[in-house]
C-alpha cells in the first residue's frame, strides 16, 4: 500500500516529459549498465542489451512497457523496466512488480526475492539521477547506468 502511495506520488508530479533528449524515439536495442543494490549489497550488475517490449509479472501480468507508457514518448523505446526484464531473462533471476493501469506501469515489488514490503521500495535511477516517471516511461540511450536501488521509506 505504501509503495502504491510512493508510485502515485512520484508519477502523479512527474513531468510528461521522459527523457531531456530531443532525438526521435526509436526502439533499437542499446547497451547499458543495469545495478541492482539491495539492503545486504549489490544484487546484480552488468551490461544488457535492451529495447521496449511487453513485460509478464506474476503479479502484474502482461503489459507493455516500451516507453509509449502514460503517452510518454510518441513511439516505441528502451525503458529501464524492459532491462530489468531482460536481465533477469538471460542471467536466470526472478523479479516481480504490481501493475497500475491508472498510471500505464509496473511498480517494482520484488527482485532476486528482495521484497520492499511496507518499509522500502525499489528506486529507479539512471545515470545517477531518479528517474521523474515510471520505468516503462523513461526513455534510456546506449551507455546508461541504470540502477534499481532498494530504498527505505
Amino acid at each position: 500500500m505504501i509503495a502504491s502511495t510512493v508510485l502515485g506520488l512520484a508519477l502523479a508530479s512527474a513531468p510528461a516529459v521522459a527523457h531531456a533528449d530531443s532525438t526521435p524515439g526509436t526502439n533499437a536495442p542499446v547497451k547499458v549498465t543495469l545495478t541492482v543494490q539491495g539492503p545486504d549489497g549489490l544484487l546484480f550488475k552488468g551490461k544488457i542489451r535492451t529495447r521496449g517490449h511487453e513485460v509478464t509479472t506474476a503479479t502484474g501480468g502482461t503489459h507493455r512497457c516500451d516507453g509509449t507508457n502514460g503517452g510518454a514518448n510518441p513511439s516505441a523505446v528502451p525503458t529501464p523496466t524492459a532491462a530489468l526484464d531482460d536481465a533477469a531473462r538471460k542471467r536466470h533471476f526472478t523479479w516481480d512488480g504490481t501493475w497500475y493501469a491508472s498510471f500505464d506501469d509496473y511498480s517494482v515489488d520484488t527482485i532476486k526475492n528482495v521484497s520492499g514490503g511496507g518499509s522500502a521500495y525499489w528506486n529507479i535511477s539512471v545515470n545517477g539521477t531518479s528517474t521523474p516517471v515510471g520505468g516503462c516511461q523513461f526513455k534510456l540511450n546506449a551507455g546508461d547506468q541504470v540502477a534499481f536501488t532498494w530504498t527505505a521509506f
